[in-house]
């Protein structure tokens, strides 16, 4: 793997990827290494376009959900305060059933069903930008009596069960930010977790994203949590992975604990391990996990048999890390890139029952808003070939049929259907949000930022309406559950509810 031919492929396809990155632009990183030592960073675009100053590896960005496995590693070497094991409820007591019943490794594999706090705050109505705290969020957290699904049936990706995990945490003394300073500069790695966005950090460069027409500084309110709080360099992230590959002192065995199958209830593999994320490329079997915040990406994958990997950092909004990192390991290792697939009709679909949908565009699957890139499979089926969000679909006749989250689904193209005027009327949540239907449009918030967005009726007592805030367009879906009763869907949450309002 350390041939020089392959490596200089590498960094050619990575010098493709930073030279699109404008010199009066956004820009990022991307980095090659080995257990050995960086082999090369590529870098492209400006840290700030305030100063022009240009993006280097030394440029200290968010992270993101890149911190996930981190944080992993710091519950794994605590296994004597807080096991996989243990249900959520024996150490935040507050939390009510079923939430308090599932356990911190279901919590941080994705299988466990809970609800994304920052998609339950959206249905809600609460911008981005809305400023929230640690305490008030795990409140709202306790009083919370939906899942999104059984715990250990499905894999849906959420950010929630590190979120109480780490609460769990700080209530036996034990803090992230202390861990990954500390453990970071083992590997000589300046790294860093606020858990507030407006926390200074040392050398932290401004995130953008485009309006359409302009560039524009990013900004969140949400407590971010141990599931996205990391920051720093590309350089220190690859110094940090270097550790886990090296795998001594206290890094010794960590990223096999971390990338060790997880199973579902059933005892169904889920390729999705303690915040790593399993990648086929050709036959081999990479780990790796991306990262996003508004006006920040990132992503690594990992060959940890033969022990090299990329690290990918940006402070805009568009950048596309795993296709990057998967491109500059195909080009080290020779190995053919997936094909994407167009084998699924376009349209819109959506099952017998139930707020389950999907909208098919070319190789791209859209289900409850998050969309997936699809690829060739055996046979005449399509994978997302992801292990946060698998699919494996294939038509059959009109129909498209198969496991989404590895739960059986089956949907049927979207016929025509109204909006029906017993919808009409103000909707209150028990969290005190209120919406009002009338005249076919969905109508949120108050004064200035009220939105009014068109209702598509899909059939069966579901609808679709698209919410914009700010950097975020959201699809979704209102269900029905009765006559005076209805719920708000997402991808990564689907239990926000609310009555009709007497």
């Amino acid at each position: 793997m350390s041939e020089t031919g392959t490596w200089k492929a590498a960094q050619s396809c990575a010098a493709q990827f930073a030279q699109n990155w404008g010199s009066d632009e956004p820009g990022g990183a991307v980095i090659g290494f080995d257990a050995h030592g960086i082999r090369f960073a590529e870098y492209g675009g400006v840290e700030s376009l305030s100063t022009l100053a240009p993006f280097t590896a030394a440029s200290v960005v968010r992270y993101a959900s890149v911190t996930k496995h981190a944080f992993c590693a710091m519950v794994l070497a605590h296994s004597d305060k807080i096991g996989l094991g243990d249900p959520l409820g024996q150490h935040l007591p507050e939390l009510q059933a079923p939430l308090r019943d599932v356990t911190v490794g279901r919590a941080l594999d994705m299988s466990g069903g809970l609800p994304d706090t920052r998609e339950c705050l959206t249905l809600l109505g609460l911008s981005v930008y809305t400023e929230t705290k640690a305490g008030p969020l795990l409140d709202f957290l306790a009083r919370q009596t939906r899942l999104n699904y059984e715990a250990g049936t499905e894999i849906s990706y959420s950010n929630t069960g590190y979120r109480l995990v780490e609460a769990a945490f700080e209530r036996h003394g034990v803090f992230f930010r202390d861990f990954v300073r500390r453990l970071g500069a083992q590997t000589d790695a300046v790294l860093d977790a606020p858990d507030v966005w407006n926390d200074p950090v040392a050398g932290l460069v401004p995130g953008y994203w485009r309006d359409g027409e302009r560039w524009q500084l990013s900004a969140a309110g949400l407590h971010i949590s141990a599931s996205g709080s990391m920051t720093g360099s590309g350089e220190s992230l690859a110094k940090w992975l270097m550790g886990l590959l090296r795998g001594e002192g206290a890094f010794a065995g960590v990223l096999d604990e971390l990338s060790a199958p997880r199973q579902l209830a059933d005892g169904r593999p889920s390729g999705y391990g303690l915040g790593l994320r399993r990648t086929m490329l050709g036959n081999r079997s990479l780990i790796g996990h991306g990262g996003s915040h508004p006006g920040y990406k990132s992503y690594f994958l990992l060959d940890p048999v033969r022990k090299g990997g990329f690290a990918v950092v940006s402070n805009r909004e568009d950048t596309n890390g795993y296709k990057i990192a998967l491109e500059c390991m195909a080009a080290l290792t020779g190995e053919a890139l997936p094909r994407p697939s167009t084998a699924l009709r376009d349209g819109t679909y959506v099952t017998e029952n139930g707020p389950w949908w999907i909208k098919v565009a070319g190789s791209t699957v859209t289900y409850l808003d998050a969309d997936e890139t699809v690829y060739e499979d055996e046979g005449s089926s399509v994978s997302s070939r992801s292990a946060s969000s698998p699919m494996r679909l294939t038509m059959e006749g009109d129909a498209i049929v198969g496991e989404i989250g590895h739960a059986q689904r089956r949907f049927l193209r979207v016929g025509e259907h109204q909006v029906s005027a017993s919808l009409r009327g103000a909707w209150d949540s028990p969290e005190g949000a209120r919406l009002e239907i009338e005249g076919g449009n969905v109508v949120m918030g108050v004064g200035p930022v009220r939105q009014r967005m068109p209702l598509r009726a899909l059939g069966a007592g579901r609808y679709l309406f698209t919410l914009t805030d700010g950097p975020w367009t959201k699809r979704v879906c209102l269900h029905l559950l009765g006559e005076d009763r209805l719920e708000l869907v997402l991808a990564r949450a689907r239990m926000i509810e609310y009555r009709r309002a007497g």
